[in-house]
């Protein structure tokens, strides 16, 4: 959980709004991506500064502008002095630690989420923070990297089929959290599978790496529920906010979401609850086989205790011994502790000892 805990005493003795990058630098430089479309015209392309974006700020189409790289503060600074964010804003977007969360800034919303991934090769969760700024007439949304879940969203914007460019900003604010909710259902289902792997795994002959993997699996699903639990509250608040910038109609599809992230939260308790019953089943299973191996163990030291006795008897150093001396003495003793073990066998059996 190290990985997972930013160092956030940069901050210590700072006053509020003091603008401080706390996270990882993901990204060496910094891209800006604009769209700005209308139902009838999109216009896509990549600034190479960021005041290149400042004149969109006004204007009567729906403007998309995509940052990926928070680490440069001064860019984050003028950014933010342009569109009117407040600096609590971009303090919480600079750090990287927030938990998912919606404020609601009358000229704008601010929204944080979580967009998660999953490396199958090392079965660890990628983590990365998006903050979302829905305006009147422009959308900001803050990546800490390039790469996210939003293509389908660009692709649907510049095929320009659906309602997305059609319905306004709050749609496409819909849109963006709609693709990060759908991604963690990506996500679940590729835990779902190296949780039947596992199980699979505890039935079978675990080793001690299976341990080692059912903690890594368990520390994984409890961060996920860390990133994913707020984020109910924070669509809740959208769909019930009543702010002027999300429509009516917008709050059906909100719904939508809200149902999918209820059911992303029900599938993590799930697999929380089939990790920890595997834990159970692994340990469970190990004294299973080690009572088994004891079991064993004891039935072979009762078949020799007569085995033992008889030996011993004739062992000791008397002369008078009738079968010393008998021609046949020493078959009979095999014979009579070969019966012996017979007779002891056939009563585990009918005992289901065995």
């Amino acid at each position: 959980m190290v990985r997972f805990i930013k160092r956030i005493s940069k901050k210590a003795g700072l006053p509020p709004g003091t603008l401080v990058h706390i996270g990882e630098k993901k990204a060496e430089t910094v891209r800006i991506r604009l769209m700005d479309y209308t139902p009838d015209h999109l216009e896509e392309r990549d600034l190479s500064a960021v005041e290149e974006c400042f004149p969109y700020r006004d204007k009567d189409s729906v403007t998309w502008i995509n940052v990926d790289g928070i680490h440069q503060v001064d860019l984050m600074e003028k950014l933010g002095s342009h569109f009117g964010l407040h600096p609590l804003v971009l303090e919480d977007i600079l750090n990287t630690d927030q938990r998912p969360k919606l404020e609601d800034y009358e000229d704008y919303l601010f929204l944080i989420l979580k967009m998660i991934t999953y490396d199958e090769a090392q079965k660890r969760l990628h983590v990365e923070q998006v903050g979302l700024i829905v305006g009147a007439r422009f959308v900001l949304s803050f990546q800490e990297s390039e790469g996210d879940v939003f293509e389908p969203v660009r692709e649907r914007l510049r095929k320009g089929k659906g309602r997305i460019r059609k319905g306004g900003l709050d749609y496409l604010a819909y849109a963006l959290v709609d693709a990060v909710v759908d991604n963690y259902f990506l996500v679940l289902e590729k835990i779902g599978e190296d949780i039947e792997e596992l199980e699979e795994a505890v039935i079978g002959k675990p080793a001690p790496e299976t341990v080692e993997s059912i903690h890594n699996l368990k520390r994984e699903l409890l961060f996920l529920r860390k990133s994913v639990w707020p984020l109910r509250e924070a669509v809740a608040g959208l769909e019930k906010g009543g702010s002027s910038l999300i429509q009516e109609k917008t709050v059906l599809y909100l719904r939508d979401v809200y149902d999918h992230t209820i059911q992303v939260i029900d599938t993590i308790e799930t697999f929380r609850d089939m990790v920890s019953g595997m834990m159970d089943a692994y340990l469970s299973g190990l004294s299973n086989r080690m009572n088994e191996v004891m079991k064993v163990l004891t039935i072979i030291a009762t078949l020799f205790i007569p085995l033992t006795f008889i030996a011993g008897v004739y062992g000791m150093n008397f002369k008078v011994m009738p079968e010393l001396e008998w021609h046949y003495g020493y078959g009979l003793v095999w014979l009579l502790m070969i019966l012996v073990t017979l007779l002891m066998l056939h009563y585990f059996r009918k005992k289901k000892w065995l």
